[in-house]
Parts: C-alpha cells; sequence; structure tokens
C-alpha cells in the first residue's frame, strides 16, 4: 500500500504531498488582535433574551461571564446558536473550512498518515465537536474516500452539537437521506436530528449528540476526534488580582444599578493581554461589567491553584474555562483507552490570557454585552491549560502555528495541483487568496493553533508536531505584546 510503503523509508515534507495528489480537485474575523466597537446614541431594544438574562440578575444578583456566555449561545429563547445563518459572508464569520476545500483534505491526509502509523485499525469512527455547517467533515470525507483501505473502516459518524439549526445544516450538507433520519421525540421540536445516513458519503450512519460523554460506539472502534473552533465558544470566567494579591471575580451585571462599572480599557496589563478589550458605547447597553464585593465560590474554587497566584501580579486580569478542562479531559482519556487520535484547531496562546473575551457581528467586534443573542462570544484559548487538563491522560503534541501545520502537511502541492486543473484566472486568483488567507502569518496562519491528542503509549511524535531541536529548546521565546 502507498501510505505504508512511505513509512518504511523517510518520513518527510513530501509525504502528505504525495497522497494529496490523489485527492480529486474538486479571516476569520475572530483572529484580529486589535477589536473596535461601534458606538450607540440610544438605548439599546431589550429583547427577549436580555429581559430574561436581566430578570434573573435581578433575582439573584450578578452572574458569572460563564452564565451570560451560556444564556447568549444557547438559550431557547433567542440565543445565537439557536439562529440559522451564523457562517460565511451572510453570516458573522468565517471558518478556515468555508474558506477552501483544501483545509480538510489536508486534515484528512493527517488522519491517513496516523491509521497507517497505528497498525491499520479495522474499525474507525469520526467524531467532531462543533461541526458548524457540516463542511469540515464532509471534505474530510470526500477525501478520505480516495483511500479506499482506510475509508473502508469507517463505520460511523458522530457530531457533537447543540444547535438545532445547525444539527439540521450538517444534515443537509452531509447528504443524509431524510427516509432515514430520526428526529428528536419532541412534539415542539421542529425536526432535529438525531440520527441518520450519509447517502452522499459512501452511507455512512450519522448520529447526533449534545456532549461528548453521550457519544456511544463500540469498544473495538478507534475514534478520529476533530474540534476545530469548538474550544473557543466554551464558557470563561473573569478574575482580577487585588491590591490585597486576592482574586476578584469579574461579574455581569444591569447597567442601572448602583455597581460600579468596571473600566476594562485600563485595569488589563499588556504582559498577559492579546487583544485589548476597549468597550466603547457602554453607555447604550443594558448590562456592565463589575468586580464582586466578596470572594465568589467560583474564584475560591478556580483560582486556588498555585500557579495563578505565583504567575500574575496585583491587577493582572485572568479568563479560564474549567469547561474546557472538563472537556479535555474526558476527551484525553477517551482516546487513550480507545487508542484513538485527535486535533484540536483554534485560535489562541500557550499561555493564560487576560481581556480576549469579545463578541463578533458581521464580520466586526463587538461589544460582548450589547444585544444578547446577536453575536458569537468567544474568548482566546488557553492551550496550556488544555495540555494540564490532559495531563497523565494522553500525550499533547504541541500547539504548532496553523500555517506551519498546514505547510508541513502538503498545502501548497494541493494549491499547485488545484491550480493547474483549472485555465480560469479568477478561480486561480481565488484559490492563492484561500491559501494565503489559510496560512499567512498575518492572517490565520500564527494566530491559530494545533494541539494533537495521542495515546500515552504511542512512543513517536505524530506528524508534523517532531520534537523541537537542543537549539530550539535554548532559544529565547520573545513575544512583541502590543496594547
Amino acid at each position: 500500500m502507498l501510505v505504508r510503503n512511505i513509512f518504511k523509508g523517510h518520513i518527510g515534507q513530501q509525504c502528505p504531498n504525495i497522497l494529496l495528489q490523489r485527492l480529486v480537485t474538486k479571516q476569520h474575523p475572530h483572529a484580529s488582535p486589535a477589536p473596535s466597537y461601534t458606538t450607540a446614541a440610544a438605548k439599546e431594544e431589550l429583547t427577549p433574551l436580555a429581559k430574561h438574562i436581566r430578570d434573573i440578575i435581578l433575582a439573584t444578583g450578578p452572574i458569572s461571564v460563564a452564565k451570560y456566555m451560556q444564556l447568549a449561545l444557547t438559550s431557547p429563547i433567542g440565543g445565537y446558536y439557536t439562529k440559522g445563518q451564523i457562517f460565511g459572508k451572510e453570516g458573522d464569520f468565517i471558518t478556515s473550512p468555508e474558506i477552501s476545500q483544501m483545509f480538510g483534505e489536508v486534515l484528512a491526509v493527517w488522519y491517513v498518515l496516523h491509521w497507517e502509523l497505528m497498525g491499520q485499525p479495522p474499525k474507525t469512527v469520526f467524531v467532531e465537536l462543533g461541526p458548524g455547517r457540516g463542511t469540515l467533515m464532509d471534505d474530510m470525507l470526500r477525501a478520505a474516500k480516495r483511500f479506499k483501505e482506510f475509508f473502508a473502516t469507517i463505520q460511523s459518524i458522530h457530531l457533537v452539537e447543540r444547535s438545532p439549526e445547525l444539527r439540521r445544516l450538517q444534515h443537509d450538507k452531509l447528504g443524509c437521506d431524510p427516509q432515514t433520519t430520526k428526529n428528536v421525540n419532541d412534539k415542539n421540536d421542529n425536526g432535529t436530528p438525531v440520527e441518520s445516513v450519509s447517502k452522499a458519503r459512501g452511507s455512512l450512519p450519522v448520529k447526533w449528540y449534545d456532549l461528548l460523554e453521550e457519544i456511544d460506539v463500540d469498544i473495538d472502534c478507534v475514534p478520529l476526534v476533530m474540534a476545530h473552533e469548538f474550544f473557543d465558544a466554551l464558557p470563561i470566567y473573569k478574575f482580577e488580582k487585588s491590591n490585597a494579591g486576592v482574586w476578584s471575580e469579574i461579574l455581569v451585571d444591569v447597567a442601572d444599578s448602583d455597581s460600579e462599572p468596571m473600566d476594562m480599557r485600563t485595569t488589563a496589563k499588556p504582559s498577559n493581554t492579546q487583544h485589548k478589550s476597549i468597550f466603547d458605547g457602554t453607555e447604550s447597553c443594558n448590562f456592565k461589567f463589575v468586580k464582586a464585593r466578596n470572594v465568589t465560590s467560583n474564584a475560591a474554587m478556580i483560582m486556588r491553584n498555585e500557579a495563578f497566584n505565583s504567575r500574575f501580579d496585583k491587577g493582572d486580569h485572568v479568563e479560564v474555562s474549567p469547561e474546557s478542562a472538563r472537556v479535555m479531559a474526558q476527551l484525553a482519556d477517551w482516546i487513550s483507552t480507545r487508542n484513538g487520535m485527535g486535533l484540536i484547531m483554534d485560535y489562541g496562546q500557550d499561555w493564560t490570557q487576560g481581556d480576549t473575551f469579545r463578541g463578533v457581528r458581521s464580520h466586526k467586534f463587538a461589544n460582548p454585552l450589547s444585544m444578547p443573542g446577536s453575536m458569537d462570544l468567544t474568548a482566546d484559548v488557553d492551550f496550556s491549560y488544555l495540555r494540564y487538563a490532559a495531563s497523565n491522560k494522553a500525550q499533547c503534541h504541541g500547539p504548532i502555528e496553523q500555517g506551519k501545520f498546514l505547510h508541513a502537511m502538503g498545502i501548497q502541492a494541493r494549491l499547485q495541483h488545484l491550480l493547474q486543473a483549472t485555465t480560469d484566472t479568477k478561480v486561480q486568483k481565488d484559490l492563492v487568496d484561500c491559501y494565503r488567507r489559510l496560512t499567512d502569518p498575518h492572517s490565520m496562519g500564527r494566530i491559530y493553533k494545533v494541539l494533537a491528542v495521542m495515546p500515552t503509549d504511542i512512543k513517536k511524535a505524530p506528524i508534523p508536531f517532531a520534537l523541537p531541536s537542543k537549539e530550539e529548546l535554548n532559544k529565547p521565546k520573545i513575544e512583541k505584546i502590543t496594547r
């Protein structure tokens, strides 16, 4: 077999390129380092969701940023992910799979390579956390179909997705047969799929879940896991270290309360901040950030790790996502016990940051407290926190920059193949533009990172996560922080 012959010799840059030649021809605004917010003079409309959040705060007091995110994104009253068109030019943002087919094709090659390295297990399942519109999974399956022996091992597709509307989009994108579709057993539900068969992709069974722990597959099936722009939307908690060295939680309160609003423009220090959080137009919002008067249970539990006290100074802000740690620990344990493999691709840094929480609406940054439910809410992923959560459960390799990963996996060779397949100069220009957007350090190539998760008993680092050389280990890591 072609892949096996490759691995008998030197594993080098051209290995993925050879595989990519067999494929059929066929910026993300989150990543900007300087969000800007428009100022609105009039008081915002109090939508049903905003009224619901306000009523909760009036009844129980200021809520955590995590609770606010959860309500704004997933509430059935009007949460953001209950909406239809949120991706693409007509939506609020564009993800890497929506930019070019090359992205999914390259990732499919990564799974084929490591399926070979792990001895060609006879049964595999694809698992994706946060599948968006289903574009990435569809591209990976189409590319994987070119490797017949590998594709024959795929038993089923498992998608972790809570949004009913996104489930329906994924159902259509994967070419699922309506005759085989089973929907949520709820008379008030508008046809949310829970199970179907993808006729367009080899009659593969497709199943949907709300949570990772709900996935039920045969013990002899090896999971091939993908989490692309999944962790950035998981709820975060925000804290500030006071002059007394105590961590105070930053909460969300109604704008008309007598609590002193947090001035997010002056409290964050550049040493732990990637994005400058300037919330202009706060006078028009129905909500504001405030500092808890007393130590909250969240601050007591989450910030008890001594590392937070030793690494941060008075006045520093930090963002922490316990939900990300919980999911990562479970994912790592699952991959190790099932002898699987996984890739986590998201924007963020390999350290804890302070003020990256923001909204994205119509391809522009927006005040995250403005019009809850009308925009995506995200925060940079702390990859060091994910690695810590997976420790003793699985091996984590990376993160490495997306541009470096895609280049190492042969995206340039795939680009050349696509360019040669057409004489249309406009199509060729679009292909080059998409390639640059995915890989350029000034676009998505640097802020997006890739983390590989492998079983604990695997001895070699996965491609292209080679162990660093002595020179690299001894080279100081210098980051220019801009405000």
